[in-house]
């Protein structure tokens, strides 16, 4: 079958990450579409014909969108969508449609992956929702439709003769290195994509695990089948990225890089032996690192450490099945500093139990430990969570999946309200980048490192013209 891959517009003008641990608008990142390259690859192998058109990437207009399907003519459209992008993403169906209603229109989204008959019913031009596993559940689809019938497909939400009807959850992905690499030369270029500040160009994101076994209660993959690939899988990307593109950074997409320490310093020596010259960071947990494996990752081309720290009050990470201490927290830190690494920090405000000297909890450890940038999310009761049925359960959230944004609070805490919220993470914003000692540590690491200075000036104007336009609130 001819099929069609679809990396919906930007938003206003912003660029939208549309992957299954993070759905949402990102003012100063565009990244690759990297499961639907890997969808791409996967259809390869079954024999299908495909294509694909980034039009967040390369900022295309929805008219292109509807000129490649009438050049085109597939029998099968694809999309991504987010929940607070939802409308807008769904314009994709409703142009295919527009052009010929034969053509089969299916998206992948997996925050909403709990709620597929809401997204059928407010999507009447979509045909099929994929919703989880879709490396397994995707091609399995396609394969499907060219056999006549989209119920033999697995994982998805479907209309037949009216009604919404689910297919049974699809097996879990068991062998991740049995995956290919993704059809990267689906895209005219990697010009496009790079994250914070376009430094270190070509860039690209990409997956060395999947899932995460820990329980956060706020979390959309919290509890969901860690997939992990071998030094072997991950190499042959990087090796491929560094012959075909001459990649120079990359960021490694997983939740928890460093849950297996034996594969990750397995990984660190092949590294340092190839010695491809790539620069790449990674996400992790606090408690999932030590002085000793951070100075490896940096002797194998590690620039930086993403941790979700969430709050500096022990008992909110408590509260929300956090599973690490306020000490791990500032520890991490630290140690990534001694190991000359950038560290990148989330905190989430407004979390259960939540008040003004929990928040002085997070300001005061944000100031004590100076990450070298942070990210102050508002806490968002996404479906599926924990914290949604906790919320929901007692009667105190009837809220549009579209306004579920971290940059604003659609549902405060007993002591805080929504405008609290939003006030409060402003005020951590200020804590951080208006502290005389976080510039003087990050100008200090500059002179250390003179190859960051080009991401360095970046970074700098960008928080000066959130402060001076924004008052912080797009400040990371």
């Amino acid at each position: 079958m001819k099929v069609l891959l679809v990396n919906p517009p930007r938003f206003e003008g912003i660029p939208v990450i549309r992957e299954e641990r993070c759905e949402i608008t990102e003012r100063y990142s565009v990244m690759e579409p990297y499961s639907l390259l890997q969808i791409g690859a996967l259809l390869r192998q079954q024999g299908e014909d495909v294509a694909l058109l980034d039009m967040n990437g390369f900022d295309l207009p929805y008219a292109d969108l509807e000129a490649e399907v009438r050049r085109l003519r597939p029998d099968v459209v694809i999309f991504r969508f987010t929940p607070t992008t939802f409308d807008w993403d769904m314009r994709t169906a409703s142009i295919v449609k527009g052009v010929d209603r034969g053509i089969v229109t299916a998206g992948i989204c997996w925050t909403l992956h709990t709620l597929p008959e809401v997204v059928m019913r407010e999507a009447p031009d979509l045909d099929h929702y994929i919703m989880q596993e879709y490396e397994v559940a995707t091609p399995a689809l396609v394969a499907a439709l060219r056999e006549g019938d989209a119920r033999k497909a697995p994982g998805i939400a479907s209309r037949e003769d009216g009604e919404i009807v689910r297919t049974p959850a699809p097996p879990a992905l068991k062998d991740y290195d049995s995956l290919p690499i993704p059809a990267y030369d689906l895209l005219p270029s990697l010009k496009p994509y790079f994250v914070t500040a376009p430094a270190g160009r070509p860039f690209t994101i990409l997956y060395t695990s999947k899932g995460c076994p820990f329980k956060c209660s706020f979390c959309t993959v919290a509890g969901t089948p860690l997939k992990m690939r071998g030094a072997d899988s991950i190499l042959n990307e990087l090796r491929y990225l560094k012959e075909r593109y001459r990649l120079r950074t990359a960021s490694f997409f997983d939740e928890t890089f460093t849950f297996d320490r034996k594969r990750v310093v397995d990984l660190c020596e092949r590294m340092k032996e190839e010695d491809l010259g790539i620069k790449w960071y990674c996400n992790t947990r606090a408690q999932l690192v030590d002085p000793e494996l951070l100075r490896l990752m940096r002797s194998a081309g590690c620039r930086g450490v993403s941790f979700g720290i969430e709050s500096g009050s022990q008992r909110i990470l408590d509260s929300v099945e956090k599973r690490i201490t306020v000490e791990q927290g500032r520890n991490a830190i630290q140690w990534a500093k001694e190991a000359r690494l950038k560290t990148f920090c989330s905190f989430i405000l407004g979390l259960p139990g939540e008040d003004w000297s929990t928040v002085q909890d997070t300001l005061d450890f944000v100031r004590e430990a100076l990450p070298t940038s942070a990210q102050f999310n508002v806490a968002v009761p996404y479906p599926g969570t924990k914290l949604y049925d906790q919320i929901h359960g007692d009667g105190g959230l009837d809220v549009d999946f579209r306004k579920l944004y971290q940059d604003d609070a659609v549902v405060g805490t007993e002591h805080l309200s929504p405008e609290d919220l939003n006030r409060a993470r402003e005020m951590a914003y200020r804590t951080l980048y208006t502290s005389g000692s976080w510039w003087r540590s990050n100008i200090s690491h500059v002179l250390r490192e003179p190859s960051d200075l080009n991401l360095a000036v970046r970074y700098a104007l960008k928080i000066a013209n959130n402060y001076l336009l924004h008052g912080m609130k797009h400040a990371h």
